[in-house]
């Protein structure tokens, strides 16, 4: 075998193994802490679709002023979040506390998904994991409260004829 094939056949095997590898690029989720159903739907949806494209998904829950002294709150989101992906995913490094910033790396997991694969799904929506009734803020009120001087409805006013 000559030099130049030798190269050349060298050349194609590099070739042919870099077509085989892919990138695996981490992407980033950010949450607060008072966040919404639906919002939270919404993140945690693109975060499945992540996973399922074979990324790593970095989750990072932002804590500010008073919510920093809960940090349990921020867990308990993340533990939403790693329930629900737990199907095609496994968490890389678990929730840990860097400074006002929680966070927790999630990467794809390629056997769960073959599983996933193999068992028919129950049809369930993306929103239904989320129960707004689960006390994931520890008893924090998130609606706003009327004001004091609201208006009566129109059938218990009173008319006063002169």
């Amino acid at each position: 075998m000559d030099y130049g094939k030798w190269r050349f056949e060298t050349a194609q095997r590099a070739k042919e193994s870099r077509r085989k590898t892919t990138q695996v690029t981490i992407k980033e989720m950010k949450y607060r802490v008072k966040i919404g159903q639906g919002d939270f739907d919404t993140k945690t949806r693109k975060v499945l679709d992540f996973l399922s494209e074979g990324h790593k998904v970095k989750i990072t829950i932002m804590f500010r002023g008073r919510e920093t002294a809960h940090p349990h709150l921020g867990k308990a989101i993340l533990d939403k979040i790693a329930e629900r992906g737990s199907d095609i995913a496994k968490v890389e490094a678990v929730p840990k506390l860097d400074g006002r910033n929680m966070v927790m790396v999630l990467a794809p997991d390629k056997r769960a998904q073959q599983a996933a694969k193999s068992k028919p799904r129950d049809g369930a929506a993306p929103g239904e994991g989320f129960d707004p009734d689960d006390d994931l803020l520890g008893g924090v009120a998130t609606t706003p409260t009327p004001p004091t001087g609201a208006a009566r409805p129109v059938a218990e006013q009173s008319t006063q004829e002169s």
